[in-house]
């Protein structure tokens, strides 16, 4: 195992290591021989690296079998966590917990993200789109579209959204990029995520106070009185982490992919009727959440024509299931005409996406507002620079001029 002095890993993760756009061969090479082996992590301990599409979708549909709850509990208690820090970690957080505490939670949003509500915010995400364009455009050429575009359009969404301060956002991205760190030891992550429970406590608790009309409002006048401050604040938390961090991601690392490939860019930019199907097609070739929650092992089982016991530990690569050419012909090969196809991209089952209505509506009003504003959109040469060690794919910078 390669670690600093003070615990942090400095061995980049098999499950997370990419070539650009493309997993790392050697998750290939799983798949192709047995579609699940245990490899070592420098985490100190083996886990089960899940390839093919049909083991993910099995296993993400099977809470009953392979347990998120069970896998913090254990790596706490692997890692010296103290039981109230991992008690206040888990309280609220939806990617940490099993049914029944997860379908009692997640009832409790379902209203928050129907077609119906998300249309009705579409507007507003056409405005702030285009008022982001309009910066962008009076700040003149070369601009980061990272910074720029693609991490504050959808930040001030999710913002207004749930009634989070935007002037706040320097500070929620930071915690943000450090919880995602994986390099990060189990104290850090833990310290980071107890500063920003508090954050949103206290926004909770302002809630409770004068609820608005945003989701937190909703919150509280709707469920208050059966759910406490830590479980709103947890709930509140999560959903401010994810509702940027994949979506902004995705609008980087999706238009680097658009430029390296015009003809496909052209067809998102100059045919309406076709940005849904490449909005799925981007999501699925990107994959940019590497593995999601990972899970435990709750009893004795097979998976994949191997045995796994009680407490081994699951790595889903969603990357790869989303490459298998079980599902898809020719996967490696980005085609925006595909349309959807049953990708994982935002998991499956019980824990598929919550958010997703709203990162699909975001990404169909971006990109091709985007497109069409700079027909001339290119890259600077050399100068994207991709995230490593973060649970989340995308880039840190993106040069771009017109």
């Amino acid at each position: 195992m390669s670690e600093t002095a003070p615990g942090r890993i400095t061995e980049l993760p098999l499950h997370i290591r990419r070539h650009e756009f493309a997993p790392a061969l050697e998750m290939r090479e799983i798949r192709e021989r047995d579609g699940i082996e245990l490899v070592h992590t420098p985490f100190g301990f083996d886990a089960w690296m899940v390839t093919r599409h049909r083991d993910v979708r099995e296993v993400l549909s099977d809470p009953t079998r392979f347990s998120n709850t069970q896998h913090v509990l254990n790596s706490a208690g692997r890692s010296g966590i103290s039981d109230t820090a991992t008690q206040r970690v888990l309280e609220g957080n939806l990617l940490a917990a099993d049914p029944p505490d997860h379908t009692r939670l997640r009832r409790m949003l379902t209203g928050a993200f129907t077609a119906r509500r998300i249309r009705l915010l579409e507007p507003r995400v056409r405005d702030i789109v285009a008022d982001h364009l309009d910066a962008m455009e009076r700040g003149g050429s070369p601009a980061d579209l990272v910074s720029d575009f693609a991490l504050p359009v959808p930040s001030l969404v999710i913002c207004e959204l749930l009634g989070v301060p935007y002037a706040d956002r320097d500070a929620f991205q930071e915690r943000s990029g450090q919880l995602l760190d994986v390099s990060s030891t189990p104290e850090e992550r833990v310290r980071v995520q107890l500063e920003s429970r508090e954050y949103m406590r206290e926004l909770v608790l302002r809630a409770r106070r004068e609820p608005g009309e945003d989701l937190l409002g909703m919150l509280v006048r709707e469920h208050g009185e059966d759910v406490g401050t830590g479980e709103l604040a947890g709930i509140a938390d999560l959903l401010l982490i994810a509702g940027h961090e994949t979506t902004s991601n995705m609008l980087g690392l999706g238009t680097l992919a658009l430029l390296r490939h015009p003809e496909q860019l052209a067809i998102m930019r100059d045919d309406p009727g076709a940005v849904d199907a490449a909005v799925e097609e981007l999501l699925r070739w990107l994959s940019i959440v590497h593995t999601g929650t990972l899970k435990a092992v709750i009893a004795d089982t097979e998976l994949g024509g191997a045995r796994l016991r009680a407490g081994d530990v699951l790595f889903c690569g969603l990357p790869m299931a989303n490459r298998d050419p079980e599902v898809i012909d020719d996967p490696d090969r980005l085609d925006v005409t595909r349309g959807g196809l049953g990708h994982l991209a935002f998991g499956h089952g019980v824990h598929h996406c919550l958010g997703a209505p709203l990162a699909r509506m975001e990404m169909r009003v971006a990109f091709p507002a985007l497109l069409r504003r700079f027909p001339t959109l290119r890259e600077v040469p050399g100068g994207a620079e991709f995230r490593s060690f973060n649970a989340v794919y995308g880039l840190a910078s993106l040069p771009v001029d017109w």
